[in-house]
């Protein structure tokens, strides 16, 4: 099992779940994170972090459209392992519903 972080957070780029993860496996998009799946260890601590739980274990039904999505990035994407401030509009966008494609971005961000 890994963690997979779905399109709530398009716009959004909450960064707590970074901070606590154990194993350094987010990647940082222009305006979301994802979670590499081979580097992740199941060890679940980022999923309670994220203020708009957009991070679900691959085994929930939500997580199958974006695994592929999350490993693909996290090959193009910097590394990210510091918090820092969410997105400007991430309480404007907090609870738009199907963010991807239409607000997704392919561009990496800018890591630590």
């Amino acid at each position: 099992m890994t963690y997979v972080v779905l399109d709530g957070c398009i716009k959004c780029k909450h960064t707590d779940c970074v901070e606590v993860c154990p194993v350094d496996c987010f990647y940082e998009g222009e305006n979301m994170l994802v979670i590499n799946p081979d580097e992740c260890i199941d060890c679940g601590v980022c999923e309670p972090e994220c203020p708009i739980d957009a991070i679900v274990p691959d085994i929930d039904d939500k997580a199958e459209a974006f695994l592929e999505l999350n490993r693909e990035y996290s090959e193009k994407w910097a590394n990210i392992t510091r918090i820092k401030p969410p997105m400007p509009e991430a309480e404007k966008f907090k609870d738009v519903k199907n963010k991807y494609p239409t607000h997704f971005s392919p561009e990496s961000g800018e890591g630590d």
